[in-house]
């Protein structure tokens, strides 16, 4: 059954903080492909061991600006966390998420502050590098994730259920799995793109390919392929949760995904094609994150506890 919806305000100031952390990602993406990252040196929270840098580089204006919002970004999750939980009865599933999404801005802030103060920034090229920026993708991934059911919770829709969900649980969860696997290469993809800049398309494929390539670089080649695979496992998890679970919400946001995708691997081609400016990196992020969020809100509304339930047959399922 549907929960008590939040007040109109709440509502609002929980999309506004969504927002307004997506802005905040942006802007640290902009960070790293302006290799601006090493702009306060290994210094952490300060900045060139100063509160405010006094005159202060391009690069360093970069990261500190970027440190002031993610400051506001985490003073704005502890009142979203506080109000969720003053204005929410106990099993309202905006507790949870509310408090989610505290704890993932709290670990997104520990993991920023290990990559500057491991000096996993500028021009570093090390492995380790890529490790640090794989759990900075998953951790603003899962960030992202709780804010936007927060957000979704509010507007008083069900619970979800995990236990018994047979075949939806498990496409849910394959699904859930493969786009976070595809934001990691996606992550290093443009690590690489950021430390090994091609000329030319074909020197980039060049580069890719040749047998003494940087370890980042032969990690590259497989973003593309992968979003090319998991766009079809997307579409086929979409259609099949539709009709497992068919009701308006799952069927409208089955639709969203797959539209989504298709403009995420439009984005993605063009990308490739420009050798990967700055500002499209800032649009393939933003539409990432959006797939992302399209892909959460089809799991819960599919594992509603009153999302109406259907059963295959398996001739139905060959069918997709």
């Amino acid at each position: 059954m549907n929960v008590p919806a939040s007040s109109h305000r709440f509502q609002v100031f929980s999309y506004a903080v969504l927002a307004y952390t997506l802005a905040v990602v942006l802007w640290g993406a902009f960070v790293r492909a302006t290799g601006s990252g090493a702009g306060c040196g290994d210094h952490w929270p300060q900045c060139n061991g100063v509160v405010v840098p006094r005159a202060p580089t391009m690069a360093t204006l970069i990261e500190y600006t970027h440190r002031v919002t993610s400051g506001l970004a985490l003073v704005l999750a502890v009142v979203m966390c506080v109000w969720g939980l003053r204005a929410h009865a106990k099993g309202h599933p905006v507790r949870l998420a509310s408090v989610l999404s505290l704890v993932f801005m709290l670990t997104e802030a520990a993991v920023g502050a290990g990559i500057v103060l491991l000096k996993y920034v500028a021009d570093n090229p090390s492995i380790a590098r890529a490790y640090w920026m794989a759990i900075h993708l998953i951790n603003t991934f899962l960030l992202v994730g709780a804010q936007a059911l927060t957000a979704w919770w509010a507007g008083g829709r069900s619970r979800w259920v995990l236990r018994g969900q047979g075949l939806a649980g498990a496409l849910v969860g394959v699904a859930v799995t493969g786009l976070l696997l595809l934001g990691v290469t996606g992550a290093i993809a443009a690590l690489g793109d950021t430390l090994f800049p091609a000329t030319s398309f074909t020197e980039g494929l060049r580069q890719d390919m040749s047998e003494t390539a940087h370890i980042l670089l032969r990690l590259r080649v497989l973003h593309p392929l992968l979003a090319v695979g998991l766009g079809a496992l997307l579409v086929a998890v979409g259609n099949v949760l539709a009709r497992l679970r068919p009701s308006a919400e799952v069927r409208r946001s089955a639709t969203q995904l797959t539209v989504l995708y298709a403009v995420q691997l439009g984005a993605g081609l063009t990308n490739l094609v420009l050798l990967a400016p700055v500002w499209m990196q800032l649009v393939h992020l933003l539409l990432a994150d959006l797939v992302w969020i399209a892909l959460l809100r089809l799991c819960v509304a599919a594992l509603a506890e009153d999302a109406p339930r259907a059963v295959l047959r398996p001739d139905a399922l060959t069918a997709q």
